[in-house]
């Protein structure tokens, strides 16, 4: 499933080519997505696209009429083309702009969404009860620490709920837990604030350079198959259990947690 920096990833390639231009159609093939595509999105249609949003894993593209709200879902990629582009199977949303090129969503598993909205956008049910953004100031260790208190819930699944924050995703959870010497199963409750603050820190020192790895694939988001793909990070937990840790040299362990997979090592976290 894409987390945060794949879809922040997104934004970033396809917000250059359809900011600025007038909606002139929204095409439905498949409206059977996650949740039906309600008729309100072609509302947009003769309206510009404002601005290219994020918020979690929302995409959020602001018109004059109102908001679209995209989720990429488990399988949904985005590409940019011209709109005589032959449509490949999966391509489930085509929206078409002045400037000749359109933005095409494929989805070959219908996950994903295309909603709309007229409202404030923050207030959408989707979006109401959301925790901050992870790489903002809002995000930080005096925020995590008041939110554990009392939390007998594992750190590693308290850091992956997104009414706490938003974005931590199990590959980064894992890595941002290694970095920060913290056991993925000790209580929230039961971490010190200045363990907090190193866990904070790492957390975004994670995500933000999976955005910045992520950066030199935007040239795909114009090419057919439209998807940058998971970034060749230098992993030091996620996916090695029963590897050799790379600092102490122990076997990595690997467990269930929350129902993911979860990696960490005996000696350097605690």
């Amino acid at each position: 499933m894409p987390e945060l920096p794949e879809v922040e990833v997104s934004r970033m390639g396809i917000a250059p080519h359809i900011e600025g231009h007038k909606i002139t159609r929204v095409n439905v093939y498949d409206a059977r997505l996650r949740w039906p595509v309600p008729e309100q999105v072609h509302q947009v249609e003769g309206g510009d696209l404002i601005r290219v949003k994020r918020r979690a894993k929302y995409l959020l593209l602001e018109t004059e009429q109102g908001v679209l709200i995209l989720h990429l879902g488990m399988s949904g990629k985005l590409r940019v083309v011209p709109i005589d582009t032959p449509r490949v199977k999966h391509d489930h949303i085509q929206i078409e702009f002045s400037s000749g090129q359109c933005l095409r969503l494929n989805d070959p598993r219908r996950f994903g969404a295309l909603l709309f909205t007229e409202d404030n956008v923050d207030e959408h049910k989707l979006l109401a009860m959301l925790g901050p953004e992870p790489l903002t100031e809002y995000f930080n260790a005096d925020y995590l620490f008041e939110r554990s208190r009392d939390k007998k819930q594992p750190i590693k699944t308290f850091i992956m709920d997104n009414h706490q924050v938003v974005g931590v995703g199990n590959i980064y959870a894992n890595e941002a837990l290694f970095k920060a010497g913290i056991h993925p199963k000790r209580a929230a409750g039961a971490i010190s604030k200045a363990r907090y603050e190193r866990l904070v820190m790492y957390i975004k020192e994670t995500l933000a350079e999976a955005i910045k790895q992520g950066g030199t694939t935007l040239r795909d988001f114009t090419r057919a198959d439209g998807s940058p793909g998971y970034f060749a990070q230098k992993l030091q937990v996620y996916g090695r259990g029963g590897k050799m840790c790379m600092r102490c040299k122990k076997p990595l362990r690997e467990i269930r947690l929350g129902q993911r997979s979860t990696v960490y090592c005996t000696q350097c976290q605690r």
